[in-house]
């Protein structure tokens, strides 16, 4: 059943790559609750099952066995405009910032407003500027992305991200390409509105930086949760 507590609710969760003889097993038996507004971080080695969860958990792939409850809606059996409604209340960071070349920072940022449906533009470009000076980046709000560095395209493509206000950020490898002091801006965001606004934030990284601002923090091995470490003492569970 559906805790409004939480915002991810994982059961006996298995997902396969292949079909057949060449089937191989990606995930096994993942159980997990992650409560609203908090903070999570997913730690492991390369291959170890990390994206493959952020993308089920985010309804880019189909659940093949097991329940996903993902803000209370379960996704095992979802339709394609159910999936699509859940994918408007999240927001997504990955690593390759996939900007559009031929629009400015404020115009990729806007696009994060218009896939949700919002057609107020006065108050789209507003929230686009505001995200982007909280990102540091107010005086590159008109600038092309081949005229940003790295560190400032991935910035861009956090603010798009954020600025719909999800109700859930799933993130993977989101402060690789930026220096430190950008990156813990980044993550006291997030946690800012984890705190404001329950939004619930899961990122995996490899980034050991990271790891003394989360407040739970789950290692996945070999497709196996084989660590649930709660740095608060809020009484998380798994």
């Amino acid at each position: 059943m559906p805790d409004e507590d939480f915002s991810i609710q994982a059961s006996a969760l298995n997902h396969w790559f292949g079909v057949g003889e060449a089937s191989k097993q990606a995930l096994f038996d993942i159980d997990l609750r992650i409560k609203r507004g908090s903070f999570i971080v997913m730690v492991g080695p390369s291959g170890s099952g990390k994206t493959t969860l952020l993308t089920l958990l985010g309804c880019l792939r189909e659940i093949q066995d097991g329940s996903v409850l993902l803000l209370g809606k379960e996704l095992r059996n979802a339709t394609s405009a159910q999936n699509v409604r859940l994918r408007r209340r999240l927001g997504f960071i990955f690593q390759a910032h996939n900007l559009h070349e031929s629009l400015t920072a404020r115009q990729n940022v806007l696009m994060g407003l218009q896939v949700k449906g919002y057609l107020d533009r006065e108050a789209s470009d507003k929230a686009a500027a505001h995200v982007l000076t909280l990102l540091g980046l107010s005086d590159r709000l008109d600038y092309l992305p081949a005229n940003l560095s790295g560190g400032q395209k991935q910035r861009v493509a956090i603010g798009r991200a954020l600025v719909g206000n999800p109700d859930v950020v799933l993130a993977d490898e989101p402060t690789a390409a930026l220096d430190w002091e950008t990156a813990a801006k980044v993550v006291d965001l997030l946690k800012q509105l984890g705190q404001a606004r329950a939004t619930t934030t899961m990122m995996v990284t490899h980034d050991n930086r990271i790891l003394d601002r989360a407040d739970r923090i789950l290692t996945l091995e070999d497709g196996r949760l084989a660590g649930d470490e709660d740095r608060i003492g809020k009484g998380l569970e798994s």
